[in-house]
């Protein structure tokens, strides 16, 4: 019943099931495959969950028939492995996936990750307990403070971190009843604009379709990887020295990635010229860092009024946390998913989920939204703004806390992996195949991954 009640809340949430209820959303949403990522949560449900619902958002736009959409299918297995790594290097090795600062320490009265992959959270970790930069240095400033100072003391220092706290202990914290009180999509609706019916390329469904992708790790890039896979024309913009080579050759497959320095005026009138082009802008900057460039929801709204704009956050869009920085390790710590792994293995120390579960599927969501949205624009011109976030996607996982791990995991082999090289900026590489068929029709991408800040920053498809 788990899949089925993921079903139900992510097609509550986007409208993106059949009309009929759940008899035709079964029918509709047919899964294949075996294989149970190893949890005491039900990772691999909301992985099948997250992919096929976008699928389903994606088929709203295709041509069918008027009563149900394309059916779509999904096979457990590959879905498992695209909530993990999907690219096989050949001859070359991808990088480290953490800074080695980076980890959970064991604090006076508790347990407390850092987060220290970005130059300046790494900074702000060893300025604040005042050590060396190496790990055991680090254990042992962390080991004489208590959890929420050094917590705090951190995030004011500019960096990231969080403790770990129970399911009971986030339920009774006031930002976890926050999250627990927010919608999966915090929607908004906007004044109309005349409906935009577009002619559907076949096998290319998001042909003409151009995104502004202002995200980072991870969950933005994933929304946008699905985006591009379905013929969108997807444009990355970072600012300068950001990157990402951990996660660039996983994320970036079929965009084009630029540079702009959005306090340069000559660069803001580039962003302002795309921001005028473009059918959906999806950003994961923390909230208000838009509105201190001058570029919040209002100015926004004025601006570029049939603008689908979809955007997450860490911690939810209310409550204390509202703002605070965070990535998925972090809310896995806050929100009890670690300390309920840690308990249910008899483990010494924080259990995280196998995969960045919380990332993924907020990131597949954050597409259901944008495509959601898309489609209400283009039949009845209806603009919507959505917000989603990493605490709400953990709130709906939580509810599959078991008492036992399923698994162990699938192992992916060859037959799971794409035969074709994909040519990428660091060498070759084949990618596992992708999970999701939407009417028997797969996505292409027309890019390999490649560089952050490698393309121009313009649309390729004409205005």
């Amino acid at each position: 019943m788990t899949l089925s009640a993921f079903c139900g809340a992510i097609a509550a949430a986007f409208d993106t099931g059949p009309p009929d209820g759940q008899q035709d959303l079964d029918a509709a949403l047919q899964v294949e495959g075996e294989g149970e990522l190893p949890s005491y949560f039900a990772v691999t449900d909301l992985a099948v969950a997250t992919i096929g619902m976008t699928g389903l958002a994606l088929a709203r736009l295709t041509p069918g028939t008027k009563s149900m959409p394309h059916p779509v299918t999904v096979d457990r297995r590959l879905a498992s492995f695209w909530f993990g790594t999907t690219v096989r290097p050949i001859g070359w090795t991808l990088p480290g996936v953490w800074d080695e600062i980076a980890g959970n320490y064991r604090a006076s009265d508790g347990w407390v990750r850092l987060h220290t992959n970005a130059a300046k959270h790494r900074a702000a970790a060893l300025a604040v307990p005042e050590c060396a930069p190496n790990k055991q240095d680090v254990g042992r400033a962390v080991s004489g403070w208590e959890v929420e100072p050094l917590e705090l003391a951190v995030l004011a220092a500019g960096g990231c971190a969080a403790v770990m706290r129970s399911l009971e202990g986030w339920a009774d914290h006031a930002q976890g009843a926050a999250v627990a009180g927010e919608p999966l999509v915090l929607w908004q609706r906007h004044d109309a604009v005349a409906p935009g019916r577009q002619d559907i390329e076949p096998g290319r469904p998001l042909a003409g379709v151009r995104v502004l992708d202002l995200t980072r790790i991870l969950a933005g890039p994933v929304a946008t990887r699905f985006l591009a896979g379905f013929g969108a024309d997807v444009l990355r913009i970072d600012p300068p020295g950001w990157d990402e080579p951990a996660a660039a050759p996983e994320v970036t497959l079929g965009k084009r990635c630029a540079g702009l320095d959005l306090t340069d005026r000559g660069d803001r009138e580039v962003f302002e010229r795309l921001l005028a082009q473009a059918d959906i802008l999806l950003h994961g900057y923390r909230p208000g860092a838009l509105e201190g460039l001058g570029y919040g929801p209002a100015e926004r709204r004025l601006r570029y009024p049939g603008l689908v704009d979809v955007s997450l956050d860490a911690y939810g869009w209310s409550g204390p946390w509202a703002g605070r920085r965070g990535f998925d390790s972090l809310v896995q710590m806050s929100s009890g998913i670690a300390a309920y792994g840690m308990k249910k293995e008899g483990a010494d120390g924080p259990v995280a989920l196998p995969v960045q579960a919380l990332d993924h599927g907020t990131g597949y969501l954050l597409a259901a939204a944008a495509l959601h949205a898309l489609h209400k624009r283009r039949t009845e011109g209806a603009v919507l703004s959505a917000r989603l976030s990493l605490a709400r996607t953990a709130h709906l996982l939580v509810s599959t806390a078991r008492d036992a791990q399923e698994g162990p995991g699938p192992v992916p082999d060859d037959a799971d992996v794409e035969p074709v090289q994909e040519p990428m900026a660091w060498g070759p590489a084949r990618r596992v195949r992708f999970p999701m068929q939407v009417g028997g029709l797969a996505p292409s991408w027309r890019y390999p991954a490649g560089r952050l800040r490698s393309a121009p920053p313009a649309f390729e498809t004409a205005v």
